[in-house]
């Protein structure tokens, strides 16, 4: 299909609602905002196969933007949208979290409503099996401290208790990945070593711990013994 047309039977534009999905799509067909763009403020783009948002910025009143199983990644582009209150990227190919909050941040003063489920970008156990609900939990103080007029983040509402931790240890809250040059190929069992996850410090043990310390009461003699190397004819 050629991105510059609209398929007008997918197309679906009611009280400045515009939908435009499943049309596997790389890129915003600029016939969309030439006729709708002054007016949309509702724009669903879901299930395409999006890799920009060139375009976007041609919809000044939008308000909701849905951009769910489209392939954007850690590149994309915002515009700066004032009035955008609701923003959904499910499903993407994002992985970067502090990349795309830092652009978030600058495009969307408004937004109130964030979903970024199925992205590696949010550690939950839908992208992620090697996360848990601690790490998911530290992510939401993450985002919740830097889109601060968030009230809904993937599905769920902000909690005023949630907001509290945010605000005083959210900046501390950043759930990282390991870099994928920081370990060499050629030693395995280093890479597969830093690939661990660290195991929870228990600070009130901190400066309690009794470490156990005596004599060795057992000898091994045995033909594999290092101590063999060192044994003489004269010995034997």
């Amino acid at each position: 299909m050629e991105e510059s047309h609209v398929n007008s039977f997918a197309l679906s534009f009611e009280n400045n609602r515009l939908s435009y999905c499943g049309q596997d799509c790389k890129r915003i067909p600029p016939g969309l905002w030439r006729m709708y763009g002054a007016k949309v403020q509702y724009l669903d783009l879901s299930y395409n196969c999006l890799e920009t948002l060139s375009g976007l910025e041609q919809f000044p009143r939008l308000e909701e933007l849905i951009l769910d199983n489209n392939k954007l990644s850690d590149g994309v582009g915002f515009p700066l949208l004032p009035r955008l209150r609701t923003l959904s990227l499910n499903n993407n190919q994002i992985t970067d979290l502090d990349v795309l909050i830092k652009k978030i941040g600058r495009s969307f003063p408004s937004l109130t409503y964030l979903s970024l489920l199925s992205n590696k970008a949010c550690p939950n156990q839908l992208s992620d099996v090697d996360k848990d609900d601690s790490d998911y939990q530290r992510y939401r103080y993450f985002v919740i401290y830097k889109v601060q007029n968030l009230r809904f983040l993937d599905s769920r509402r902000v909690s005023p208790t949630e907001w509290k931790v945010a605000v005083t240890r959210g900046e501390f809250m950043r759930v990282r990945r390991p870099a994928d040059d920081v370990t060499d190929a050629s030693t395995p069992a280093l890479a597969s070593f830093n690939r661990q996850r660290p195991l929870p410090v228990d600070f009130a043990a901190l400066g309690k711990h009794k470490g156990a310390y005596g004599k060795c009461h057992y000898k091994y003699t045995g033909k594999h013994s290092e101590g063999n190397r060192f044994i003489v004819n004269s010995d034997l």
